[in-house]
């Protein structure tokens, strides 16, 4: 985890096309995205290249939040996402990066994440904490094979 930087990886028995979707739908990024303890509120998503994002992070427990927002840079449907991230708050200054791999296994999908750049007063093993905690929650969301009701 050099360079404030955390890598994480995992494998879903869910199929890439399903959690690419994960990515790219509002409703269902801010039902996993979150890390525990938080809620999600998606005021924009154009996921287009050179589209924009934003959203903020709301503390349940205190009511407190932070906005931040970023850029699409590459998309590759079902393989690859690769995004800007910048807070609202000038306490956390820079641009972090983030790109998602995503493969299809004989079991589901591989996917490997890697979030570069993190400012200074955010301790890697908290971000790092945060993202396991968002990745617990994608894995309930894709992997539920549930048929369309009547």
């Amino acid at each position: 985890m050099e360079n404030n930087s955390v890598s994480l990886h995992r494998v879903f028995t869910a199929s890439p096309e399903k959690v690419y979707r994960a990515f790219t739908e509002p409703n269902a990024m801010a039902s996993w995205i979150p890390p525990y303890g938080f809620v999600c509120v998606v005021h924009r998503m154009d996921v287009e290249v050179g589209g924009h994002y934003k959203m903020s992070f709301i503390n349940f427990s205190t009511g407190n939040g932070h906005s931040f927002g970023g850029e699409y840079l590459e998309l590759k449907p079902n393989e690859f996402i690769k995004y800007s991230d910048r807070f609202d708050d000038p306490n956390l200054p820079g641009e972090m990066i983030t790109s998602v791999w995503l493969k299809k296994v004989s079991c589901g999908t591989e996917i490997k994440i890697l979030q570069e750049n993190i400012p200074a007063p955010i301790p890697t093993e908290m971000c790092y904490l945060g993202w396991q905690e968002s990745l617990e929650k994608l894995k309930k969301l894709v992997e539920p094979e549930i048929p369309d009701g009547p």
